[in-house]
């Protein structure tokens, strides 16, 4: 199986600039999701940066760098530059991996990239797990989504979804069927273009959850359950510590 993987790197994060160039056991983080997608067996790895900062440090470790505007609103936009810009087919498979992900296990970018693969009428793919606690159902944090019998996504929402109607308190209501969504996503380039080129839908702004520009336009999105379950994200100072510690307890802190 053919993928690639575009891996969006912005340097001016509101929560915490610079964070691609933050250390993680004395190496970038950027370095760190760059390795996880080497070992994921994609035939292209590419970092799309709009900082030369961001730019210099990828190619000091020896990675491919797409230089990209630095207008773009979100990760998918920056990547379906880095895709015209590569000149990429339409039918090519690109896997969307944020630079704040290091603790993302690299099967499920295969794996992500293959339930495109496997259904073609499917513009892009993604993956869930299940939800496992009520705190997580009523976090607005938490991206929730429902499916229908065949794996595609019906709804993504902050909101716990599905609701059950009959539970007496929140605290009583069944888990079963309720799914987090994974921010994981694999898209045919043609249809990514598309994408870019569409104005936010009413319901994306609604949520903040550009997924739903994509179902907005009558897009199927295929979302299977992970294989694995990704570990933390890095969003604030205080998750640096975490990812290290994470990071070496795995192995994955220094190199082999």
């Amino acid at each position: 199986m053919s993928f690639k993987v575009v891996i969006p790197a912005r340097y001016a994060s509101t929560r915490l600039p610079g964070k691609p160039l933050r250390l993680l056991a004395g190496r970038p983080m950027i370095e760190h999701v760059y390795e996880r997608a080497l070992e994921s067996g994609a035939g292209e790895v590419v970092i799309a940066t709009d900082d030369a900062r961001v730019c210099e440090a990828a190619e000091a470790f020896g990675a491919q760098v797409c230089m990209t505007g630095a207008e773009h609103e979100s990760g998918s936009d920056r990547i379906a530059e880095a895709a015209r810009t590569m000149e990429w087919p339409d039918e090519a498979i690109v896997v969307n991996l944020q630079g704040d992900e290091p603790l993302t296990p690299p099967a499920i970018l295969g794996q992500v990239a293959g339930a495109l693969l496997r259904h073609v009428d499917a513009a892009m793919a993604t993956l869930c797990t299940p939800i496992t606690s009520v705190a997580q159902m009523l976090d607005p944090n938490v991206v929730k989504l429902v499916r229908d019998a065949n794996d595609f996504a019906l709804y993504f929402s902050r909101a716990p979804i599905p609701w059950d109607r009959d539970a007496a308190t929140p605290e009583t209501r069944s888990l079963e069927g309720c799914y987090r969504h994974i921010g994981l996503y694999a898209y045919r380039v043609g249809f990514l273009k598309a994408f870019s080129a569409m104005s936010p839908s009413v319901l994306e702004v609604t949520e903040r959850l550009e997924q739903l520009r994509a179902l907005d336009a009558g897009a199927r999105i295929q979302a299977p359950v992970a294989a694995e379950v990704p570990g933390q994200g890095v969003d604030v100072m205080e998750d640096l510590e975490r990812v290290e510690k994470a990071l070496q307890d795995s192995g994955s802190g220094s190199r082999a």
